[in-house]
């Protein structure tokens, strides 16, 4: 049998599929792609072809007027738009017309014959067509134009809303069954949830890919570059703000949807789908199911993570954090570059007048030694000093003991078998300290509690422990969907706020302002 890329291609697929349960629902649509992978996309020939700057014009031509909802056009019409350009100025109709039966060969326009104003039977018997664009058609040629506008770069942006209206919609769809909204509307809801989560995904991995091409490397070492860097730099902070206040809160709906909830959600997608009228073959219900269960276990994933790997999420914040980094260390290597640039000649005229006033040689020495570093001396490297205080002195280090070994091949140090000492008695008595510890500030939090509740604006001065506890509680109930959570001994408490004023908490450390919060405990 021949070798085949396509085939050889889909051969691999399927037996990752085989052996990776995580994706073995994909294994079923492959297969049936199979068909339309070896079968060569006629419709594309017009761009490569010999001809291919006349059949683009033509069908460039039938693209604007299908966006301006002119469906059929005469070829008296394309003529007289084409010859405007000056390349077509010796174009016939003879010409026209064999390239339109051309494109109806590749299947690029569908011709119809127009008998409504049909005079006699002669003009009957020509055959006067009006011309169409297929489907596919529309869709290259829109890709065409968009990759005309985009050029040579990656384009994208970081857009911070998108997360906003991703969380918004996404708890709307979870509060689906309670809200009574028509297939209709969910459908809208959900044409809304997924576009806002492709358009992110697509538009960040565009964006950090142009800020890593080579073309964006090279500006970036240039100076020119120092007056964006404050900008762009500003730019990606502000998207990895908004990223990580609203990235938990979206886990944390993702991680509470069930399964009856997905499958209730994608009968009612299927089933409005299914209500549109079309007269082309549809897709069935299970099939329609089975295709937005699949999008939503791709949208969890890319938050979540699948099978222990880490998210793409993660790997977003990682790059936007990594790309942050790296324009900060090109800003630097300019600016050092420009320091080394900088002339320097008042300063060695400063030192040479040092050295005019100098009258002894031995002094000169000394002051050379001073000024340029000791010649001919012989350095020892060591381990690095304890501290990173960049003002810190060498003499105020203790000093590095550095062991010179001999120089010879057979040398080898002495090693003394050492016993196993056991620490057991100390390991208890660190966990007993530490399990008082715990009791005597579990204790300290027990006392704040009245009435079942813990009224953030009444409580007294209280100790760093107690105010970084209750920070984590409020944290761990603004991360869930109904504002409750659980303390380390099991106890389920809510958060509520009182009102919109803000209060106080005070500590030995420093004063801390807040909103009105209040912690309920439910058990």
């Amino acid at each position: 049998m021949p070798y085949h890329p396509l085939l050889y291609y889909d051969k691999i697929c399927l037996i990752k599929f085989e052996y990776s349960p995580q994706i073995h629902f994909l294994q079923q649509d492959v297969v049936k792609l199979n068909d339309k992978l070896l079968r060569p996309i006629t419709e594309a020939t017009y761009l490569t072809t010999g001809n291919a700057w006349r059949y683009r014009s033509i069908l460039r031509y039938f693209y604007i007027q299908h966006e301006r909802l002119r469906h059929y056009l005469f070829p008296d019409e394309v003529q007289e738009y084409l010859s405007q350009s000056p390349h077509f100025q010796d174009y016939t109709e003879e010409q026209l017309q064999q390239d339109l039966s051309q494109l109806v060969e590749w299947k690029n326009l569908i011709p119809r014959q127009d008998t409504g104003k049909v005079s006699s039977i002669q003009e009957f018997k020509k055959k006067k067509f009006r011309y169409q664009c297929t489907p596919y058609t529309i869709e290259i040629e829109r890709m065409v134009q968009g990759l005309e506008r985009m050029g040579e770069s990656f384009g994208g942006s970081l857009e911070r809303t998108l997360f906003d209206r991703l969380l918004e919609s996404l708890m709307k769809l979870v509060a689906y069954p309670d809200s009574n909204l028509s297939n209709e509307e969910l459908y809208v809801l959900w044409d809304d949830l997924y576009g806002n989560f492709r358009k992110l995904t697509e538009n960040a991995t565009d964006y950090l890919a142009h800020l890593q091409s080579e073309k964006i490397e090279e500006m970036m070492m240039t100076e020119a570059f120092l007056s964006y860097k404050d900008a762009i730099t500003e730019y990606l902070r502000n998207f990895m703000t908004v990223l990580q206040r609203t990235s938990f809160r979206i886990e944390a709906v993702f991680g509470d949807v069930s399964s009856e909830l997905v499958d209730q959600t994608a009968k009612g997608l299927a089933e409005y789908y299914l209500s549109i009228p079309r007269l082309d073959e549809q897709p069935s219900k299970e099939e329609l199911r089975e295709r937005y269960r699949q999008q939503w276990h791709s949208m969890k994933s890319w938050f979540l993570g699948r099978a222990g790997t880490e998210s793409d999420l993660l790997y977003l914040q990682n790059a936007t954090t990594e790309t942050i980094r790296r324009m900060t260390r090109f800003a630097q290597r300019i600016g050092e570059r420009h320091h080394n640039f900088k002339s320097r000649r008042q300063d060695y005229l400063h030192l040479a007048e040092w050295f005019y006033k100098v009258n002894d040689i031995k002094e000169a020495h000394n002051l050379s030694a001073c000024v340029f570093g000791v010649f001919h001396t012989r350095h020892i490297y060591a381990s690095s000093k304890d501290t990173e205080d960049i003002y810190a002195e060498l003499w105020h280090q203790p000093p590095t003991k550095l062991t010179v070994k001999p120089r010879v091949r057979n040398y080898r140090e002495k090693t003394k078998p050492g016993a196993v000492i056991s620490h057991k008695k100390e390991k208890e008595q660190q966990l007993e300290d530490f399990l008082r510890q715990k009791e005597a500030e579990q204790k300290l939090v027990e006392r704040l509690i009245s009435n079942n509740r813990i009224v953030l604006g009444k409580l007294p001065e209280v100790d760093p422990y107690v105010r970084k506890t209750l920070l984590y509680w409020i944290s761990k109930c603004m991360s869930s969907s109904d504002w409750t959570a659980k303390t380390e001994t099991g106890r389920k408490f809510q958060l509520t706020r009182q009102d919109e004023r803000e209060v106080t908490l005070k500590s030995e450390d420093g004063i801390l302002q807040m909103p009105n919060y209040v912690l309920k405990f439910l058990s």
